[in-house]
């Protein structure tokens, strides 16, 4: 129990200081953190989460990542379900505290789109639903090539945090104009089921990219790192 409490409580840190910035701190007038300062927020959660509790649940805070982790031979399948399960209550948890904040400030409306992710209409730049796919796909693939490169036992010792969480903000700064950025279900779902209407029906690509993303990023590791 003690690794799927500190999924949840990892999973509920990303999407509180991920979502919160964009939701809270992105646009305020005059001293918005605009999306260098979110991709930096999601990269910062991780990272703070991977020294946290690292050593306790491996720090996935995300359905994809232990998807990803499973298949590249580095996660047993017996804590598979239980750990998506923790995520994603985690984050929507903090969607519920978030919404609780962000509800508090005069004219405050969920049709602002929450952080939610989208494609199309949705998408901040206008960006198609195929455009969204290969965005989400590819993303998630590097992130899990950096991910399992970074915790390697051939890797430097004690700086796969670093890595790993400055690869989240790279992911960031490249795709917040495609698709919010997901490359993690936790985070999508936890936003989305408070927006509901187009949120939650376009939600399924932010399950099935990432998902196909990390298990591609797995294998092509796999591969790529074996010993002759």
């Amino acid at each position: 129990m003690n690794k799927y409490m500190a999924e949840f409580v990892g999973t509920f840190w990303l999407v509180l200081g991920g979502c919160g910035s964009a939701v809270l701190a992105a646009g305020f007038p005059d001293l918005g953190i605009g999306f260098v300062g979110v991709a930096l927020a999601f990269g910062l959660t991780v990272l703070t989460m991977a020294f946290a509790i690292g050593h306790i649940s491996g720090c996935h805070l995300n359905p994809a990542v232990s998807i990803g982790l499973w298949v590249g031979g580095r996660f047993d399948v017996k804590d598979l379900v239980p750990y998506i399960i923790s995520q994603v209550l985690g984050g929507i948890a903090a969607g519920g505290i978030l919404y609780l904040i962000a509800s508090g400030q005069a004219g405050f409306d969920l049709a602002g789109g929450f952080a939610s992710n989208g494609f199309g209409e949705h998408s901040p730049g206008g960006y198609t639903m195929t455009a969204a796919l290969i965005t989400e796909v590819v993303m998630t693939a590097m992130f899990l090539i950096v991910i399992m490169g970074a915790t390697d036992s051939r890797a430097p010792a004690g700086f796969a945090p670093i890595a790993i969480g400055l690869c989240l903000t790279l992911i960031h700064l490249i795709s917040i104009p495609v698709t919010n950025t997901s490359v993690n279900p936790a985070r999508s779902t936890a936003v989305a089921l408070y927006v509901g209407d187009w949120a939650v029906s376009q939600l399924w690509l932010f399950w099935v990219a990432p998902i196909v993303g990390a298990i591609i990023g797995a294998l092509i590791y796999k591969v790529m790192a074996k010993e002759s």
